[in-house]
């Protein structure tokens, strides 16, 4: 029997087994994953930024760990000498009426203790030229881009030198008893559960008597990509994201390797796994999510009718970049002429009130915890958000 089985390996469940085994290295922790490798979903296919923490109002969690969680990111990314690219973002105003929005996005990272500073629609043509704002922008010196699955493999490395057991190719399959679980390499038997499956933790969830009121919706995201910075970006840029939803609109991102992104989309998918084509098609999961997002749909809730129809928009390049007109001043957009490789949001939907869940939600029972919600910033928040984790739902 282990003292830890952990359903997932994206960076959530490989930073809680970090988290676990330096709190106590003699504990027993199992690592199940259904793919040939860690990080090959969500962890291993995000933006790779840093995210510092304004976007989020003072009293939800996101605000609580995303802060810290970039200062404790990035000394990782440090320590261990892998890549990071220190660019910082700007938002940007695209006209009178944004620039509330932007006094919004201060108010909140004041409250969340955010470094940020303004810079004057002059100061920022002379500091980034091929960017424009109206009046002001909002600078954020702690933003940062790094290679996502670059951390997750170096965490993993890291577990397997400390003894913790990773099966991939290992797939959870159901329930046995209270504290054992059946998966394709056989029964698991535990004292405690996480579930950290991402796009599959409402389904594991379900199993255990719990997220009674949620679904999984997922959301393709892809980027256009400028391979060799032709538009010589230098930061990432955001416009004034509508903070309604948990979407922070079309955006420029400096990646790490010193190429430039314009995205992501937000499409609705069919099934969990539509990256591309019918791969991995699901009929089952193909019904379950066209059922609530004909809910969405026929009852319009948060806009989800022009949402859904602005997003497969997204994937005629032309009108993509066009998005990006109100945050360019003569930037060079030829470069960008490559889709990247597809990922998936799972985004929590509540199925009663049918709003999407905009921060993290857990749900545990006797020997089990569920991380259900786990959308941007979660790789950000990774390291602060696992020892919240241990110490509020563990007790360990």
């Amino acid at each position: 029997m282990y003292d830890f089985v952990i359903i997932g390996g994206g960076i959530i469940g490989l930073s809680i087994a970090k988290a676990l085994i330096e709190r106590n290295d003699k504990c027993s922790i199992v690592l199940i994953e259904k793919e040939d490798d860690v990080a090959m979903h969500a962890s291993g296919r995000n933006s790779g930024v840093l995210h510092a923490g304004f976007y989020y109002s003072a009293n939800s969690l996101k605000a609580k760990f995303t802060r810290v969680g970039n200062q404790k990111m990035r000394e990782y990314c440090k320590e261990h000498r892998l890549k990071i690219n220190e660019c910082g973002k700007v938002v940007l105003a695209q006209n009178e009426d944004e620039v509330a929005g932007l006094e919004e996005l201060k108010r909140r990272g004041d409250a969340n203790g955010v470094e940020l500073h303004w810079l004057e629609a002059e100061e920022l043509s002379k500091k980034y030229p091929n960017l424009k704002t109206t009046k002001k922008a909002l600078w954020s010196p702690k933003t940062s881009t790094i290679d996502p699955k670059e951390i997750c493999l170096n965490i993993k490395k890291e577990l397997e030198e400390k003894n913790v057991t990773i099966y991939t190719n290992t797939k959870y399959l159901q329930r046995t008893s209270s504290n054992s679980i059946l998966t394709t390499g056989g029964e698991i038997r535990y004292k405690k559960l996480i579930n950290c499956a991402g796009l599959y933790a409402d389904k594991i969830a379900k199993d255990f008597g719990l997220a009674k009121r949620y679904t999984i919706i997922p959301f393709k995201g892809i980027y256009l990509k400028d391979k060799k910075n032709r538009s010589n970006l230098q930061v990432n840029a955001y416009p004034v994201p509508n903070l309604k939803n948990p979407f922070l609109g079309v955006h420029f991102t400096y990646a790490v390797d010193g190429s430039a992104k314009i995205g992501p989309t937000a499409i609705p998918a069919f099934w969990r796994e539509n990256y591309k084509g019918f791969d991995n098609f699901n009929f089952k999961e193909m019904i379950n999510i066209l059922y609530y997002e004909a809910k969405l749909f026929f009852t319009n809730a948060f806009g989800f009718r022009s949402l859904a129809y602005d997003e497969v928009r997204k994937y005629y390049k032309p009108y993509l970049l066009k998005l990006t007109s109100g945050l360019t001043n003569g930037m060079n957009l030829n470069g960008f002429d490559r889709w990247t490789t597809p990922g998936i949001r799972a985004q929590l939907l509540d199925t009663n009130t049918l709003e999407l869940v905009q921060d993290f939600v857990v749900e545990k029972e006797e020997n089990s915890v569920h991380i259900l919600n786990a959308v941007s910033p979660a790789f950000t928040s990774a390291f602060t958000f696992s020892k919240w984790i241990i110490e509020k739902y563990l007790k360990y």
